[in-house]
Parts: structure tokens; C-alpha cells; sequence
């Protein structure tokens, strides 16, 4: 496939036609929401906010009350799509978003959650206890999380292996898709794909990291993107700033960083850390007035980054072991990890 081709696809399948930034409608228990712009899921057909609210960061907050305010005011504001891992936080990241989803907020989002059994007995208790945290029936969308050992393909795929819990969720109607996530290696999330591919099974969405850095080095966005928006999955953008680094490198601002995820090619939704009301706004408003990089800011953005790139300095989720949940956890992935 062509850039040229690349882009088309992409263009015609993830913008969605959504009322004029700003305009208040109508949402259930009598709440007014204003309207964010809008992407398809991939072939899911769901539509989703520009921008997803990360679940890590909503276990920071040491005021509860504080917690519940940042979710609803996120989904008043727009925001359709939730973010949460089982892991997260002890488990507590999910229970404060289960609260904050009570009172009608829940039928007002896609819910995704994630889960790192690599068996299937593991994977399948993990599940329900998500479900149990989130109070909810079922989640839109769950995805085996951090996939980024060159082992975690074939794991997955055995017999006995997490996927067979993941499919027999959603045959009981626990999860509607099904995807993965990793920040590991393009060559990782690859090989899980050719692993779907031999065993007849499609994922519905892979969550990864684009960011304005990644562009440069080991490319999520230049190898796993266009294999994804071909095979018509749902595309998640994470770490818009590199887990804080980019902006510690000074090589991009947060707006810069955060306009360049959401502008690239086949992204469904860029998930972003809100950790306060304060961050929530800045999003929210760059969001309703959201305007693609036009070409020569792009250009003009990826040369001036380009130094900070190099060799993967301030993307230490991909050469460190620092940000590898399931490396300093084993426990979480089951008893033969262990």
C-alpha cells in the first residue's frame, strides 16, 4: 500500500461528520454534553471521541471526590472513550472509574479495559474482576495488555492460552471486540498479528504508542499502523508525550504533542493522562478546535525533533525495563510466570 493509497483509506474510514464544536445535546440523566469531534473504531462501526481519558492517571488523585469529578466532567465534556487496565494502580484505577460511571454515565461511553493473563484460567478471573470494579455487565472493547515478549504471540494463541478466555467472553456476552496493546517493538505487535492471521482470528483494535518521537525511531506509526488500518482495525494512539519525556527533552510542547498524535493517518483516538480539571480543559479545547498538521507544519515538527530522537533517549518504554508492568509483576500474567 502507497502513502497515497495510505492516507485515502484512511481518511475515508476514521472521520465521522459530528454538530459544530460547542453544541450542547441532550444526554441521559438530563445532562448536556457538548460535542467532540469523532472517529470510527475500525471496523467495529463504534464512533469514538478525538481524544480517550487515560485510567492510569485517574488513580493518582487523593481526593475520591476529586476522582469522580475529572471522569464526569470529561464525559459531559465529550469524551466518549474510557481507558483502563486491570493492573492499574492495584486495581484502584478501575474502581474509581466504576463509581464515577454509576448514575447513567456508563451508558454514555465505550468502555475499555485491559487485562494481562497469558492463561486462559488467569485471564478469565481478571476479566470478571474488572467487570466487578467497573460495575458494569460487560465491556466495548477488552485487550490483552502489554504484549512485548517475543513470546507473548505463540502464549497467547496456545491451547489454553489467553484467547480462548478472550473469545469466550465475548460469546457470553462479557466484550463486545477484542484487541491488544504493547510499547515494546513494531516487531512485536507484527509477529501478534501474523499469530492472528495462522489461527483464523481477527483482532478488532491495537492500542500503541504515537507520539511525535516515535515517528523517528522503531516506528509504531510507519510499521504497524498502515498493517492495522488495512486489515480495518480500530488504531489507539497512547503516550501522545512519551510519558512525560518529550516534554522533558523540550523538543516539542504539549499542545504540539498532542495535536501531531491526533493528526496521524488511520489513528481512531489518541488517549491522553488527565489528572486534573485543569489538563481535562486544555484537552477538551484543543480537541473541539482540532486542525490536522498541514504538511509543512508536520515537516517542519519532525526536523525539529529529530535530534531528540535519535536512538531512542526519551522513549524509555521501548529500551528500559522501568515501564514493564508484567517484568517487575510476573505474578499478573500467571502461575507459569512465575
Amino acid at each position: 500500500m502507497t502513502r497515497r493509497e495510505f492516507l485515502r483509506v484512511t481518511m475515508a474510514a476514521s472521520v465521522t461528520p459530528v454538530l459544530p464544536a460547542g453544541v450542547a445535546t441532550a444526554a441521559a440523566g438530563g445532562a448536556a454534553t457538548t460535542t467532540l469531534p469523532r472517529r470510527r473504531l475500525g471496523r467495529t462501526g463504534a464512533e469514538v471521541s478525538l481524544i480517550g481519558l487515560g485510567g492510569f492517571h485517574i488513580g493518582k488523585q487523593e481526593d475520591a471526590r476529586e476522582r469522580v469529578r475529572i471522569i464526569r466532567a470529561a464525559i459531559d465534556g465529550g469524551v466518549t472513550f474510557l481507558d483502563n487496565c486491570w493492573d492499574y494502580n492495584g486495581g484502584e484505577s478501575e474502581v474509581r472509574m466504576g463509581k464515577a460511571l454509576r448514575d447513567g454515565y456508563r451508558s454514555r461511553v465505550f468502555l475499555m479495559s485491559k487485562i494481562d493473563g497469558r492463561d486462559r484460567a488467569t485471564a478469565a478471573t481478571q476479566i470478571d474482576e474488572s467487570l466487578r470494579r467497573l460495575q458494569t455487565d460487560h465491556l466495548d472493547l477488552l485487550q490483552l495488555h502489554e504484549v512485548i515478549y517475543p513470546e507473548d504471540p505463540d502464549r497467547a494463541f496456545a491451547k489454553g492460552g489467553a484467547i480462548e478466555a478472550l473469545e469466550a467472553a465475548r460469546k457470553a456476552g462479557k466484550v463486545r471486540f477484542i484487541g491488544f496493546t504493547g510499547h515494546k517493538s513494531p516487531g512485536i505487535h507484527l509477529a501478534m498479528l501474523r499469530a492472528a492471521d495462522r489461527h483464523g482470528f481477527a483482532f478488532d483494535t491495537v492500542q500503541l504508542p504515537l507520539n511525535v518521537l516515535d515517528a523517528h525511531h522503531d516506528s509504531f506509526e510507519k510499521e504497524v499502523v498502515p498493517v492495522a488500518v488495512a486489515k480495518g482495525m480500530g488504531v489507539l494512539g497512547m503516550k501522545p508525550m512519551g510519558d512525560g519525556f518529550i516534554l522533558q527533552s523540550k523538543a516539542a510542547s504539549a499542545v504540539e504533542c498532542l495535536r501531531y498524535a491526533m493528526s496521524v493517518p488511520g489513528a481512531s483516538v489518541t488517549i491522553t493522562g488527565i489528572d486534573s480539571l485543569q489538563v481535562l480543559d486544555q484537552d477538551l479545547r484543543l480537541a473541539r478546535g482540532f486542525q490536522p498538521l498541514s504538511d509543512p507544519e508536520r515537516s517542519a515538527l519532525l526536523a525539529r525533533t529529530a535530534p531528540a530522537a535519535r536512538g531512542g533517549r526519551w522513549e524509555r518504554y521501548k529500551t528500559a525495563r522501568e515501564f514493564d508492568g508484567t517484568f517487575h509483576n510476573p505474578a499478573w500474567l500467571g502461575p507459569e510466570s512465575l
